[in-house]
């Protein structure tokens, strides 16, 4: 596997480690943590073992896993565990075959960057696979490989729902489903909720350079603090984008 930026990093598929038993807690528990106390490998329906031994396999520094999300029109939202002993993270990218270089949604590690999408976005893609490339496909894994990424302070009502049943396909019990919900969608551990919306253009500027159909975050610390999330492309390759989050009308 090849990312531009990663050409020596031991980079593998990691779509296998979703049916490890203890996946899902290992890769969201922290998420869930609160001042009250923390998660256990039980709210997720798995025992400790389990979540270690998926932890392990996330976490090992000779095999970094990378989570590739096809969406549309030829783009793929990938995760990507960056293992380095030092520096270890967890990187959120969007590549598309023509650009030179992968766009930059969030980073999660002592010097994060975020938030990298909001809730339109996250429903957008995870619900809108490209089934004819390599990765994720399921809609609730997808949502769930994202959900760190997300930060929004404008969360629609059916936002619980939503999770919840993402979070059941993953084999949270039942009786777990409310607390863990909650837990995930309160006060981010690395930035605060933001608010997203579209920059305002006037015609009259003659601007070529206003990518006006993606969304722009309001949180200082996010890649996502202007209008581009990839440096380098075109108006066109930017409005394929932002029709490919659900934002803006196909070109």
């Amino acid at each position: 596997m090849l990312i531009d930026g990663y050409e020596d990093a031991p980079l593998v598929a990691g779509e296998e480690l979703l049916s490890l038993p203890g996946f899902w807690a290992a890769y969201l528990m922290w998420l869930c943590e609160t001042e009250e106390g923390e998660p256990a490998p039980a709210w997720f329906g798995v025992d400790e073992a389990d979540a270690d031994a998926a932890y392990e396999a996330l976490t090992d520094a000779e095999r970094w896993p990378v989570f590739q999300i096809p969406f549309g029109e030829g783009h793929t939202g990938v995760v990507l565990a960056r293992n380095l002993a030092d520096d270890a993270g967890t990187e959120y990218l969007v590549t598309h075959p023509s650009w030179s270089r992968p766009g930059h949604l969030a980073t999660l590690d002592g010097h994060q960057a975020g938030p990298g999408l909001a809730w339109r976005e996250l429903i957008h893609i995870a619900s809108t696979p490209d089934r004819t490339a390599a990765g994720v496909h399921d809609p609730n894994a997808r949502l769930l490989l994202l959900l760190p990424a997300l930060g929004d302070r404008e969360l629609p009502t059916d936002a619980p729902d939503v999770l919840r049943s993402a979070l059941g396909w993953a084999g949270v019990p039942e009786a777990e489903t409310h607390r863990v919900t909650e837990s995930l969608l309160q006060d981010h551990p690395y930035w605060e909720p933001a608010g997203w919306s579209l920059p305002s253009v006037s015609p009259l500027s003659g601007s070529k350079e206003s990518f006006i159909g993606i969304l722009y975050c309001d949180e200082p610390g996010s890649p996502r603090c202007g209008t581009r999330i990839a440096q380098g492309i075109t108006r066109e390759q930017s409005d394929r984008l932002a029709h490919a989050l659900g934002t803006w009308p196909a070109p």
